[in-house]
């Protein structure tokens, strides 16, 4: 086995749902220790998170990622044990092989490399892993992490996500900012009777129908050049007490909003609300903002990433602003550049998650192109 199938394949043998680690960031910071990195455990509540450095003062580079994962779903429709790592057919299969234990390895020995080849690098390079990406709130994972950081007064001047970015082919995508995201919860009260007596009752339902459906056709802005336009989406509808002949009391509707720079939180917030106020509608609403957009700008951090990626892949990567969120959101705010580059994501959060041995075996030597480029001395 290479350094990366065997390290990946270690990380992949842990059951790390979130917000369980199984001991990934034991392992890792074990490796990092040997290798010359300072190593700090972030603790809170039931997330671990591992900040290793080497170096002093600026330019700090961060490289970020994550060592939960999303549940394996029935175990019976994978062709192996999600947990239990197996080479086939120039593929190694396991619950977090692409998403994203196969870039923590990665990162794990470019880190090791680098420090070894350039022991007086310029500035810090460091590595910053939680065990809460996946998790439904993000609360103690880097987002905590980043406000410690911001008490603390820890510059990053460049962050590079170790998401799988890449659509088809390894290398092909670079991600160089993401979408804002805000939820709601939306409950609408009506009154609760027989459905025989409608003049007696209050139905939720056909209350709401006609705001839900204003608010699924509304044109919220019309994007720009980095951003597609702003999406709303409702994902849940809940009313009813499972009586045919009951007409229920309340309904409530789940959604979310993936924004671009061209809107605001609060901007969605009034938008929303007036449309339902409009409708008469007899309402509470809970707002959850996941993240406000970010865009890294041509600069250096997407230099040396589009660099290393035709060095390493053989190809130019598309430069976008797709797909869902990342943690890059909770470091962006903190002034730093960002972009996410990792291995081909086709297979990520599916039954027999994979990850093409060949792009394994490169993507050390990508994080390592990046790091050489940025900070060698």
């Amino acid at each position: 086995m290479s350094e990366i199938l065997d390290l990946t394949s270690d990380l992949i043998r842990r059951p790390s749902v979130t917000p369980d680690d199984k001991g990934c960031q034991s392992l890792l910071a074990k490796r990092l220790a040997r290798a010359g990195l300072a190593i700090e455990r972030l603790r809170y509540g039931e997330v671990d998170n591992l900040w290793a450095t080497h170096g002093r003062g600026g330019p700090v580079l961060v490289f970020l990622g994550h060592t939960d994962v999303v549940p394996p779903g029935p175990l019976e429709k994978w062709t192996s044990p999600p947990f239990e790592p197996t080479v086939r057919n120039g593929r190694l299969y396991g619950r977090g092989a692409a998403d994203m234990k196969s870039g923590v390895a990665a990162m794990t020995l470019a880190l090791e490399v680098f420090v070894r080849e350039h022991p007086q690098h310029e500035g810090t390079i460091a590595l910053l892993v939680t065990s809460d990406e996946e998790g439904p709130t993000n609360l103690d994972g880097v987002r905590r992490v980043a406000e410690e950081f911001r008490c603390r007064g820890q510059p990053i001047d460049w962050c590079v996500v170790g998401e799988p970015s890449s659509a088809e082919k390894f290398g092909d995508v670079m991600r160089v900012g993401r979408r804002g995201s805000l939820s709601a919860r939306l409950v609408v009260r009506g009154v609760q009777g027989h459905v025989a007596y409608p003049d007696k009752v209050r139905n939720p339902i056909h209350l709401a129908a006609p705001a839900l459906a204003e608010l699924a056709a509304t044109k919220w802005d019309d994007g720009n050049d980095e951003f597609p336009p702003t999406s709303m989406q409702i994902s849940n509808v809940h009313a009813g007490t499972g009586a045919l002949n009951v007409v229920p009391g309340e309904l409530g509707v789940d959604f979310n909003f993936r924004f671009c720079t061209e809107s605001t939180a609060d901007s969605l917030r009034e938008r929303v609300e007036a449309i339902l106020r409009r409708h008469g509608l007899d309402f509470d609403i809970a707002w959850d903002l996941s993240g406000e957009p970010f865009l890294t700008r041509d600069g250096a951090l997407r230099a040396a990433a589009s660099a290393a990626a035709h060095e390493i892949c053989g190809i130019e990567p598309e430069a976008n602003t797709g797909g869902g969120t990342s943690d890059g959101r909770f470091i962006a705010p903190l002034g730093a550049e960002v972009v996410e580059l990792g291995p081909v994501n086709a297979s990520i959060h599916k039954i027999d998650e994979h990850v093409a041995l060949d792009e394994l075996e490169k993507l050390p030597g990508l994080y390592l192109a990046v790091a050489k480029r940025l900070l060698a001395s």
